[in-house]
Protein backbone atom coordinates (compact mmCIF):
# COMPACT_ATOMS: atom_id res chain seq x y z
CA UNK A 1 0.00 0.00 0.00
CA UNK A 2 1.28 3.48 -0.81
CA UNK A 3 1.93 6.23 1.92
CA UNK A 4 -1.05 8.31 0.58
CA UNK A 5 -3.65 5.59 0.84
CA UNK A 6 -1.93 4.31 4.40
CA UNK A 7 -2.44 7.42 5.36
CA UNK A 8 -6.09 7.93 4.24
CA UNK A 9 -7.13 4.37 5.71
CA UNK A 10 -5.53 5.59 8.84
CA UNK A 11 -7.28 8.54 8.82
CA UNK A 12 -10.81 7.33 7.84
CA UNK A 13 -9.95 4.74 10.80
CA UNK A 14 -9.11 7.68 13.24
CA UNK A 15 -5.55 6.03 13.55
CA UNK A 16 -4.03 9.47 13.95
CA UNK A 17 -0.44 8.34 14.45
CA UNK A 18 -0.15 6.38 11.48
CA UNK A 19 -1.88 8.66 9.44
CA UNK A 20 0.58 11.58 10.40
CA UNK A 21 3.52 9.12 10.10
CA UNK A 22 2.58 8.22 6.71
CA UNK A 23 1.71 11.78 5.61
CA UNK A 24 4.72 13.29 7.04
CA UNK A 25 7.00 10.39 4.74
CA UNK A 26 5.08 11.67 1.76
CA UNK A 27 6.21 15.10 2.79
CA UNK A 28 10.06 14.06 3.08
CA UNK A 29 9.92 11.99 -0.05
CA UNK A 30 8.26 14.80 -2.22
CA UNK A 31 8.41 18.00 -0.90
CA UNK A 32 6.70 19.92 -3.39
CA UNK A 33 3.85 17.78 -3.89
CA UNK A 34 0.88 18.86 -2.63
CA UNK A 35 -0.54 15.32 -1.38
CA UNK A 36 1.45 15.32 1.97
CA UNK A 37 1.01 18.84 3.09
CA UNK A 38 -3.11 17.74 2.32
CA UNK A 39 -3.16 14.53 4.36
CA UNK A 40 -0.85 16.04 7.27
CA UNK A 41 -4.05 18.62 7.20
CA UNK A 42 -6.81 16.54 7.18
CA UNK A 43 -5.38 14.47 10.45
CA UNK A 44 -3.95 17.93 12.33
CA UNK A 45 -7.93 19.02 11.87
CA UNK A 46 -9.25 15.79 13.65
CA UNK A 47 -6.97 16.48 16.36
CA UNK A 48 -8.40 19.21 16.68
CA UNK A 49 -5.38 21.49 15.72
CA UNK A 50 -7.25 23.75 13.06
CA UNK A 51 -4.63 26.63 12.97
CA UNK A 52 -2.29 23.87 11.87
CA UNK A 53 -4.61 22.14 9.40
CA UNK A 54 -5.04 25.69 8.27
CA UNK A 55 -1.54 26.27 7.55
CA UNK A 56 -0.89 22.62 5.47
CA UNK A 57 -4.34 22.97 3.48
CA UNK A 58 -2.64 26.32 2.51
CA UNK A 59 0.44 24.63 2.06
CA UNK A 60 -0.92 21.71 0.22
CA UNK A 61 -2.62 24.32 -2.74
CA UNK A 62 0.26 26.35 -2.84
CA UNK A 63 1.81 23.37 -4.58
CA UNK A 64 -0.89 22.68 -6.93
CA UNK A 65 -4.62 23.40 -7.45
CA UNK A 66 -6.00 19.82 -6.75
CA UNK A 67 -10.07 20.74 -6.33
CA UNK A 68 -10.17 18.14 -3.71
CA UNK A 69 -7.61 20.22 -1.36
CA UNK A 70 -9.37 23.62 -2.06
CA UNK A 71 -12.51 22.16 -1.30
CA UNK A 72 -11.40 20.64 1.87
CA UNK A 73 -9.83 23.97 2.37
CA UNK A 74 -12.79 26.04 2.07
CA UNK A 75 -14.87 23.97 4.29
CA UNK A 76 -12.44 24.69 7.00
CA UNK A 77 -12.01 28.03 6.52
CA UNK A 78 -16.08 28.72 6.55
CA UNK A 79 -15.82 26.54 9.77
CA UNK A 80 -13.87 29.12 11.63
CA UNK A 81 -15.72 32.32 9.58
CA UNK A 82 -12.79 33.49 7.51
CA UNK A 83 -16.29 33.78 4.98
CA UNK A 84 -13.68 35.64 2.30
CA UNK A 85 -11.19 33.05 1.83
CA UNK A 86 -13.57 30.30 1.87
CA UNK A 87 -15.49 31.46 -0.88
CA UNK A 88 -12.28 32.61 -3.33
CA UNK A 89 -11.18 28.47 -2.12
CA UNK A 90 -14.47 27.13 -2.76
CA UNK A 91 -14.99 29.07 -6.45
CA UNK A 92 -10.98 27.81 -6.97
CA UNK A 93 -12.39 24.60 -6.27
CA UNK A 94 -15.25 24.68 -8.91
CA UNK A 95 -13.03 26.06 -11.46
CA UNK A 96 -11.12 22.83 -11.86
CA UNK A 97 -14.01 21.30 -12.82
CA UNK A 98 -14.11 18.31 -9.96
CA UNK A 99 -15.49 15.21 -10.85
CA UNK A 100 -15.49 13.34 -7.80
CA UNK A 101 -19.08 13.53 -5.87
CA UNK A 102 -17.42 14.03 -2.06
CA UNK A 103 -15.78 17.42 -3.66
CA UNK A 104 -18.68 18.44 -5.48
CA UNK A 105 -20.69 17.71 -2.33
CA UNK A 106 -18.56 19.65 0.06
CA UNK A 107 -17.98 22.70 -2.44
CA UNK A 108 -21.73 23.27 -2.35
CA UNK A 109 -22.02 22.86 1.31
CA UNK A 110 -18.95 25.54 1.55
CA UNK A 111 -21.58 27.78 -0.43
CA UNK A 112 -24.55 27.13 1.45
CA UNK A 113 -22.93 27.79 4.75
CA UNK A 114 -21.76 31.01 2.74
CA UNK A 115 -25.62 31.98 1.89
CA UNK A 116 -24.72 31.15 -1.71
CA UNK A 117 -27.91 28.83 -2.13
CA UNK A 118 -28.26 29.50 -5.85
CA UNK A 119 -24.48 28.63 -6.93
CA UNK A 120 -24.52 25.39 -4.55
CA UNK A 121 -27.34 23.49 -6.80
CA UNK A 122 -25.25 22.97 -9.43
CA UNK A 123 -22.67 20.71 -7.44
CA UNK A 124 -25.04 19.37 -5.62
CA UNK A 125 -26.80 17.87 -8.34
CA UNK A 126 -23.56 16.77 -10.22
CA UNK A 127 -22.76 14.97 -6.38
CA UNK A 128 -25.77 13.19 -6.68
CA UNK A 129 -25.26 12.43 -10.50
CA UNK A 130 -21.85 10.65 -10.03
CA UNK A 131 -23.41 8.55 -6.58
CA UNK A 132 -27.01 8.34 -6.64
CA UNK A 133 -26.89 6.11 -3.70
CA UNK A 134 -25.93 8.73 -1.47
CA UNK A 135 -28.66 9.92 0.76
CA UNK A 136 -26.55 12.96 2.10
CA UNK A 137 -25.65 13.85 -1.32
CA UNK A 138 -29.49 13.77 -2.59
CA UNK A 139 -30.68 15.62 1.29
CA UNK A 140 -28.06 18.54 0.71
CA UNK A 141 -29.37 18.67 -3.39
CA UNK A 142 -33.01 19.24 -1.48
CA UNK A 143 -32.16 21.17 0.76
CA UNK A 144 -30.60 23.52 -1.64
CA UNK A 145 -33.62 23.08 -4.30
CA UNK A 146 -35.91 23.93 -1.22
CA UNK A 147 -34.41 27.26 0.05
CA UNK A 148 -34.08 28.45 -3.79
CA UNK A 149 -38.12 28.05 -4.30
CA UNK A 150 -38.06 24.21 -6.42
CA UNK A 151 -40.19 22.92 -4.20
CA UNK A 152 -41.26 19.77 -6.39
CA UNK A 153 -37.56 19.32 -6.95
CA UNK A 154 -36.78 19.45 -3.28
CA UNK A 155 -39.78 16.81 -2.67
CA UNK A 156 -38.39 14.53 -5.53
CA UNK A 157 -35.37 14.57 -3.93
CA UNK A 158 -36.69 13.88 -0.08
CA UNK A 159 -38.94 10.67 -1.30
CA UNK A 160 -36.29 9.18 -3.15
CA UNK A 161 -34.13 9.21 -0.14
CA UNK A 162 -37.47 7.99 1.48
CA UNK A 163 -37.93 5.02 -0.88
CA UNK A 164 -34.46 3.38 0.19
CA UNK A 165 -34.49 4.24 3.83
CA UNK A 166 -38.21 4.66 5.48
CA UNK A 167 -36.66 5.91 8.58
CA UNK A 168 -34.55 8.67 7.36
CA UNK A 169 -35.98 11.05 10.02
CA UNK A 170 -33.75 14.43 8.56
CA UNK A 171 -36.07 13.88 5.35
CA UNK A 172 -39.30 13.10 6.96
CA UNK A 173 -39.17 15.99 8.97
CA UNK A 174 -37.69 18.23 6.15
CA UNK A 175 -40.70 16.93 3.75
CA UNK A 176 -43.20 17.74 6.73
CA UNK A 177 -41.75 22.02 6.81
CA UNK A 178 -41.58 21.85 3.01
CA UNK A 179 -45.12 22.99 2.47
CA UNK A 180 -48.37 23.34 4.61
CA UNK A 181 -50.06 19.61 4.79
CA UNK A 182 -53.59 19.36 3.87
CA UNK A 183 -56.15 16.37 4.89
CA UNK A 184 -55.92 15.36 1.64
CA UNK A 185 -52.37 15.39 0.94
CA UNK A 186 -49.92 14.26 4.16
CA UNK A 187 -47.79 11.66 5.79
CA UNK A 188 -48.89 11.58 9.09
CA UNK A 189 -49.90 7.71 8.96
CA UNK A 190 -46.50 7.18 7.36
CA UNK A 191 -44.47 8.96 10.06
CA UNK A 192 -46.48 7.47 13.14
CA UNK A 193 -44.87 4.48 11.41
CA UNK A 194 -41.42 5.90 10.98
CA UNK A 195 -41.64 7.09 14.96
CA UNK A 196 -42.73 3.50 15.84
CA UNK A 197 -39.68 1.77 14.40
CA UNK A 198 -37.46 4.56 14.77
CA UNK A 199 -34.21 3.34 16.66
CA UNK A 200 -32.33 6.26 17.70
CA UNK A 201 -33.51 9.29 20.05
CA UNK A 202 -32.32 11.75 16.99
CA UNK A 203 -34.62 9.92 15.37
CA UNK A 204 -37.89 9.76 17.61
CA UNK A 205 -37.01 13.75 17.90
CA UNK A 206 -37.04 14.73 14.39
CA UNK A 207 -39.94 12.40 13.65
CA UNK A 208 -42.06 13.79 16.48
CA UNK A 209 -41.62 17.05 15.35
CA UNK A 210 -42.55 16.17 11.56
CA UNK A 211 -45.39 14.91 13.36
CA UNK A 212 -46.14 17.37 15.03
CA UNK A 213 -45.73 20.44 12.55
CA UNK A 214 -48.47 18.07 10.28
CA UNK A 215 -51.08 17.79 12.85
CA UNK A 216 -50.91 21.38 13.76
CA UNK A 217 -51.07 22.23 9.89
CA UNK A 218 -53.77 19.79 10.32
CA UNK A 219 -55.40 21.49 13.06
CA UNK A 220 -54.98 18.23 15.49
CA UNK A 221 -54.21 19.11 19.20
CA UNK A 222 -52.35 16.19 19.50
CA UNK A 223 -49.67 17.61 18.05
CA UNK A 224 -48.50 19.24 21.45
CA UNK A 225 -48.10 15.94 22.97
CA UNK A 226 -45.63 15.38 20.69
CA UNK A 227 -43.56 18.54 21.29
CA UNK A 228 -43.51 17.99 25.07
CA UNK A 229 -41.99 14.26 24.68
CA UNK A 230 -39.38 15.90 21.85
CA UNK A 231 -38.47 19.16 23.57
CA UNK A 232 -38.14 17.27 27.61
CA UNK A 233 -35.91 15.03 26.00
CA UNK A 234 -33.88 18.16 24.40
CA UNK A 235 -33.49 19.92 27.70
CA UNK A 236 -32.35 16.88 29.57
CA UNK A 237 -29.34 16.14 26.71
CA UNK A 238 -28.83 19.89 26.32
CA UNK A 239 -28.73 20.21 30.12
CA UNK A 240 -29.44 24.08 29.84
CA UNK A 241 -30.35 26.46 32.96
CA UNK A 242 -32.16 29.54 32.07
CA UNK A 243 -29.16 31.33 34.06
CA UNK A 244 -27.09 30.70 31.44
CA UNK A 245 -29.07 33.37 29.52
CA UNK A 246 -29.64 35.85 32.59
CA UNK A 247 -26.20 36.25 33.10
CA UNK A 248 -25.88 37.44 29.19
CA UNK A 249 -28.87 40.18 29.62
CA UNK A 250 -27.18 41.20 33.03
CA UNK A 251 -24.16 41.72 31.50
CA UNK A 252 -25.73 43.73 28.26
CA UNK A 253 -27.65 45.88 30.94
CA UNK A 254 -24.54 46.46 33.07
CA UNK A 255 -22.57 47.51 30.18
CA UNK A 256 -25.61 49.49 28.55
CA UNK A 257 -26.79 51.26 31.57
CA UNK A 258 -26.99 54.99 30.17
CA UNK A 259 -26.55 56.80 26.66
CA UNK A 260 -22.79 56.91 25.72
CA UNK A 261 -21.77 59.99 23.66
CA UNK A 262 -19.21 57.49 21.90
CA UNK A 263 -19.65 56.79 18.65
CA UNK A 264 -18.54 56.01 14.81
CA UNK A 265 -19.26 58.40 12.07
CA UNK A 266 -18.63 55.38 9.63
CA UNK A 267 -15.73 54.46 7.37
CA UNK A 268 -16.16 55.45 3.86
CA UNK A 269 -18.41 52.37 2.79
CA UNK A 270 -21.15 53.52 5.66
CA UNK A 271 -23.11 54.81 2.43
CA UNK A 272 -24.59 51.18 2.36
CA UNK A 273 -26.07 51.34 5.60
CA UNK A 274 -27.20 48.03 6.85
CA UNK A 275 -30.91 47.16 7.90
CA UNK A 276 -30.74 45.05 10.65
CA UNK A 277 -33.71 42.84 11.20
CA UNK A 278 -34.19 41.30 14.46
CA UNK A 279 -36.11 39.99 17.38
CA UNK A 280 -37.13 36.57 18.83
CA UNK A 281 -37.14 33.89 16.30
CA UNK A 282 -39.96 32.40 14.53
CA UNK A 283 -41.93 36.04 15.14
CA UNK A 284 -41.68 37.35 11.50
CA UNK A 285 -38.38 38.49 10.91
CA UNK A 286 -38.19 36.80 7.69
CA UNK A 287 -41.45 38.20 6.33
CA UNK A 288 -39.67 41.63 6.85
CA UNK A 289 -36.67 40.44 5.52
CA UNK A 290 -38.62 39.72 1.94
CA UNK A 291 -40.70 42.76 2.73
CA UNK A 292 -37.36 44.71 2.36
CA UNK A 293 -35.58 42.56 0.18
CA UNK A 294 -38.25 43.55 -2.73
CA UNK A 295 -37.19 46.96 -3.15
CA UNK A 296 -34.97 47.79 -5.97
CA UNK A 297 -32.66 49.40 -3.69
CA UNK A 298 -32.05 46.16 -0.96
CA UNK A 299 -30.99 42.69 -0.88
CA UNK A 300 -30.44 40.27 1.50
CA UNK A 301 -27.26 39.28 3.06
CA UNK A 302 -29.25 36.36 4.71
CA UNK A 303 -28.50 35.66 8.28
CA UNK A 304 -25.18 36.96 9.24
CA UNK A 305 -22.74 35.56 11.80
CA UNK A 306 -20.96 39.33 11.30
CA UNK A 307 -21.83 41.03 14.24
CA UNK A 308 -21.05 38.12 16.70
CA UNK A 309 -18.20 37.39 14.87
CA UNK A 310 -16.04 40.63 15.07
CA UNK A 311 -17.40 41.01 18.68
CA UNK A 312 -16.26 38.15 19.83
CA UNK A 313 -12.52 38.10 18.18
CA UNK A 314 -11.78 41.53 19.28
CA UNK A 315 -12.73 41.34 22.61
CA UNK A 316 -10.55 38.21 22.58
CA UNK A 317 -12.01 36.19 25.36
CA UNK A 318 -11.07 32.60 25.70
CA UNK A 319 -14.51 30.87 25.49
CA UNK A 320 -15.49 28.91 22.81
CA UNK A 321 -18.89 30.78 23.22
CA UNK A 322 -19.54 33.59 20.48
CA UNK A 323 -21.57 35.32 23.39
CA UNK A 324 -21.16 35.35 27.05
CA UNK A 325 -21.09 37.71 30.00
CA UNK A 326 -17.29 38.33 29.63
CA UNK A 327 -17.70 38.65 26.22
CA UNK A 328 -19.74 41.37 26.66
CA UNK A 329 -17.57 42.45 29.39
CA UNK A 330 -14.56 42.84 27.24
CA UNK A 331 -16.10 44.35 24.42
CA UNK A 332 -16.26 47.81 26.92
CA UNK A 333 -12.77 48.38 25.65
CA UNK A 334 -13.56 47.83 22.02
CA UNK A 335 -13.46 51.13 19.96
CA UNK A 336 -16.47 51.55 18.03
CA UNK A 337 -14.45 52.39 14.54
CA UNK A 338 -12.79 49.06 14.88
CA UNK A 339 -16.19 47.28 15.69
CA UNK A 340 -17.63 48.73 12.46
CA UNK A 341 -14.68 48.16 10.08
CA UNK A 342 -14.52 44.36 11.80
CA UNK A 343 -18.15 44.34 10.65
CA UNK A 344 -17.64 45.24 7.67
CA UNK A 345 -14.97 43.35 6.69
CA UNK A 346 -16.39 39.63 8.08
CA UNK A 347 -20.06 40.81 5.93
CA UNK A 348 -17.97 41.55 3.12
CA UNK A 349 -18.51 38.38 1.12
CA UNK A 350 -21.65 38.20 1.61
CA UNK A 351 -22.90 41.65 0.34
CA UNK A 352 -24.44 42.43 -2.79
CA UNK A 353 -23.08 43.64 -5.74
CA UNK A 354 -26.18 45.17 -7.46
CA UNK A 355 -27.87 46.90 -4.42
CA UNK A 356 -26.90 50.08 -2.20
CA UNK A 357 -28.26 49.04 0.59
CA UNK A 358 -28.70 45.43 2.25
CA UNK A 359 -30.19 43.26 5.17
CA UNK A 360 -28.47 41.32 7.78
CA UNK A 361 -31.48 39.49 8.92
CA UNK A 362 -29.99 37.30 12.45
CA UNK A 363 -32.63 37.64 14.83
CA UNK A 364 -30.53 37.49 17.55
CA UNK A 365 -28.64 40.69 16.83
CA UNK A 366 -30.65 42.37 19.23
CA UNK A 367 -28.88 41.68 21.72
CA UNK A 368 -26.03 43.56 19.79
CA UNK A 369 -28.04 46.49 19.20
CA UNK A 370 -25.77 48.73 21.98
CA UNK A 371 -22.86 47.57 19.80
CA UNK A 372 -24.29 48.40 16.18
CA UNK A 373 -25.67 51.95 17.69
CA UNK A 374 -22.27 52.79 18.37
CA UNK A 375 -19.94 51.30 15.72
CA UNK A 376 -22.41 51.86 12.62
CA UNK A 377 -24.28 54.85 13.47
CA UNK A 378 -26.04 55.01 9.93
CA UNK A 379 -27.36 51.41 10.46
CA UNK A 380 -31.38 51.04 10.92
CA UNK A 381 -32.42 48.33 13.15
CA UNK A 382 -35.61 46.96 13.19
CA UNK A 383 -37.32 44.74 15.64
CA UNK A 384 -40.46 42.63 14.87
CA UNK A 385 -42.63 42.22 18.06
CA UNK A 386 -45.27 39.53 18.40
CA UNK A 387 -47.86 38.66 20.50
CA UNK A 388 -45.73 36.93 23.49
CA UNK A 389 -47.78 34.00 23.45
CA UNK A 390 -47.52 32.97 20.20
CA UNK A 391 -44.20 33.80 20.19
CA UNK A 392 -43.61 31.01 23.10
CA UNK A 393 -45.75 28.81 20.64
CA UNK A 394 -43.78 29.28 17.81
CA UNK A 395 -40.58 28.86 19.61
CA UNK A 396 -41.39 25.95 21.36
CA UNK A 397 -42.78 23.97 18.30
CA UNK A 398 -39.66 24.89 16.24
CA UNK A 399 -36.93 22.51 15.78
CA UNK A 400 -33.82 24.75 15.78
CA UNK A 401 -30.23 23.59 15.42
CA UNK A 402 -29.68 21.29 18.27
CA UNK A 403 -26.14 22.76 19.13
CA UNK A 404 -27.05 26.15 18.71
CA UNK A 405 -26.69 28.09 22.08
CA UNK A 406 -29.07 30.78 20.68
CA UNK A 407 -32.18 28.61 20.96
CA UNK A 408 -31.37 25.94 23.90
CA UNK A 409 -34.32 27.87 26.23
CA UNK A 410 -36.91 27.12 23.28
CA UNK A 411 -37.13 23.22 24.67
CA UNK A 412 -39.30 24.80 27.83
CA UNK A 413 -42.62 26.44 28.30
CA UNK A 414 -41.40 28.82 30.84
CA UNK A 415 -38.07 29.01 29.98
CA UNK A 416 -39.10 30.37 26.59
CA UNK A 417 -41.25 33.02 28.79
CA UNK A 418 -38.71 33.95 30.90
CA UNK A 419 -36.58 34.95 27.91
CA UNK A 420 -38.84 36.71 25.77
CA UNK A 421 -39.87 38.99 29.32
CA UNK A 422 -35.72 39.44 29.49
CA UNK A 423 -35.73 40.25 25.24
CA UNK A 424 -38.76 42.79 25.88
CA UNK A 425 -36.99 44.58 28.80
CA UNK A 426 -33.99 44.34 26.83
CA UNK A 427 -36.02 46.29 24.00
CA UNK A 428 -36.68 48.63 26.05
CA UNK A 429 -34.01 49.54 27.07
CA UNK A 430 -32.39 49.52 23.47
CA UNK A 431 -35.53 52.09 22.49
CA UNK A 432 -34.84 54.60 25.41
CA UNK A 433 -31.25 54.50 24.61
CA UNK A 434 -30.79 54.72 20.65
CA UNK A 435 -35.03 55.99 20.33
CA UNK A 436 -34.47 57.20 16.63
CA UNK A 437 -32.10 54.07 15.45
CA UNK A 438 -34.77 51.41 16.56
CA UNK A 439 -38.37 50.26 15.17
CA UNK A 440 -40.14 48.16 16.87
CA UNK A 441 -43.00 46.73 14.42
CA UNK A 442 -45.66 44.99 15.50
CA UNK A 443 -46.32 41.62 13.23
CA UNK A 444 -50.26 41.92 14.42
CA UNK A 445 -50.34 45.26 12.94
CA UNK A 446 -48.33 44.21 9.47
CA UNK A 447 -50.95 41.62 8.97
CA UNK A 448 -53.69 43.96 9.85
CA UNK A 449 -52.57 46.56 7.79
CA UNK A 450 -50.53 45.82 5.34
CA UNK A 451 -49.24 49.22 3.31
CA UNK A 452 -49.56 51.59 5.98
CA UNK A 453 -47.32 49.51 8.28
CA UNK A 454 -45.02 48.55 5.22
CA UNK A 455 -44.62 52.17 4.52
CA UNK A 456 -43.82 53.16 8.06
CA UNK A 457 -40.81 50.63 7.51
CA UNK A 458 -39.62 51.46 4.50
CA UNK A 459 -39.91 55.44 5.71
CA UNK A 460 -37.77 54.52 8.51
CA UNK A 461 -35.36 52.44 6.59
CA UNK A 462 -34.83 55.91 4.52
CA UNK A 463 -35.88 54.31 1.04
CA UNK A 464 -38.42 56.01 -1.72
CA UNK A 465 -41.33 54.08 -1.82
CA UNK A 466 -41.44 50.86 -4.22
CA UNK A 467 -44.77 49.07 -4.67
CA UNK A 468 -42.46 46.16 -4.95
CA UNK A 469 -42.79 45.97 -1.13
CA UNK A 470 -46.13 44.95 -1.30
CA UNK A 471 -46.08 41.78 -3.54
CA UNK A 472 -42.73 40.15 -1.36
CA UNK A 473 -44.36 37.01 -1.87
CA UNK A 474 -43.51 36.93 -5.58
CA UNK A 475 -39.47 37.69 -4.46
CA UNK A 476 -37.68 34.93 -5.80
CA UNK A 477 -34.72 35.16 -3.87
CA UNK A 478 -33.34 31.87 -1.85
CA UNK A 479 -35.35 31.50 1.93
CA UNK A 480 -32.89 29.19 4.42
CA UNK A 481 -35.14 29.55 7.53
CA UNK A 482 -38.47 27.48 8.63
CA UNK A 483 -40.40 30.21 7.06
CA UNK A 484 -39.42 29.50 3.57
CA UNK A 485 -43.40 28.28 2.69
CA UNK A 486 -45.07 31.13 4.21
CA UNK A 487 -43.26 34.01 2.91
CA UNK A 488 -43.68 32.99 -0.40
CA UNK A 489 -47.83 33.53 0.15
CA UNK A 490 -49.08 36.76 -0.04
CA UNK A 491 -49.85 38.00 3.77
CA UNK A 492 -52.53 36.36 5.76
CA UNK A 493 -53.23 36.05 9.08
CA UNK A 494 -53.36 32.41 9.80
CA UNK A 495 -50.86 32.60 12.22
CA UNK A 496 -51.96 35.05 14.50
CA UNK A 497 -53.63 34.02 17.99
CA UNK A 498 -52.62 30.41 17.10
CA UNK A 499 -51.23 29.65 20.55
CA UNK A 500 -55.17 29.99 21.48
CA UNK A 501 -55.73 26.40 19.79
CA UNK A 502 -53.00 24.85 22.43
CA UNK A 503 -54.38 27.01 25.34
CA UNK A 504 -55.14 24.65 27.69
CA UNK A 505 -51.39 23.03 27.66
CA UNK A 506 -50.18 26.91 27.18
CA UNK A 507 -51.72 27.79 30.59
CA UNK A 508 -48.35 27.45 32.89
CA UNK A 509 -46.67 30.22 30.45
CA UNK A 510 -50.10 32.66 30.05
CA UNK A 511 -49.99 32.71 33.91
CA UNK A 512 -46.15 33.31 34.29
CA UNK A 513 -46.84 35.73 31.73
CA UNK A 514 -49.76 37.68 33.89
CA UNK A 515 -47.76 37.24 37.30
CA UNK A 516 -44.98 39.54 35.16
CA UNK A 517 -47.55 42.22 34.20
CA UNK A 518 -47.04 40.94 30.48
CA UNK A 519 -49.78 41.32 28.19
CA UNK A 520 -50.80 38.65 26.07
CA UNK A 521 -54.43 39.39 24.64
Amino acid sequence: MSLALRARAAIDNGDLLTATQAAKALVLERRDAPEGYFLLALAAEQAGQVDNALRLFQAAVERGRDPEHLAQWARLLSLVRRDGDAARAARGALAQAPRDARTLDTIGCVLTRLGNHESAIAPFSQAVARDPGNPDYRYNLAAASSFTGRIEAARTQYEAILEADPGHARAHYALAILSRQTPQANHVARLETALANASTDDARLRIRYALAKELEDLGDRAAFGHLAVANAHQKRVSGYDFAQDEEIFDALELLFRQPSGESYDGPDHSDAAPIFVVGMPRTGTTLIDRILSSHRDVASAGELQAMPVALKRLAGTPSRTVIDAATIAASRDIEPARLGLAYIEQAGPHLPETTPRFIDKLPANFLYIGHIAHALPKARIVCLRRNPMDTVWSNYKNLFASQSAYYAYSYDLLDTARYYARFDRLMRRWSTLFPDRVLQLSYEGLVADQETQTRRLIEFCGLEWDDNCLDFHVNSSAVATPSAAQVRRPINADAVGRWRRHAEALEPARAWFEAQGIDTA
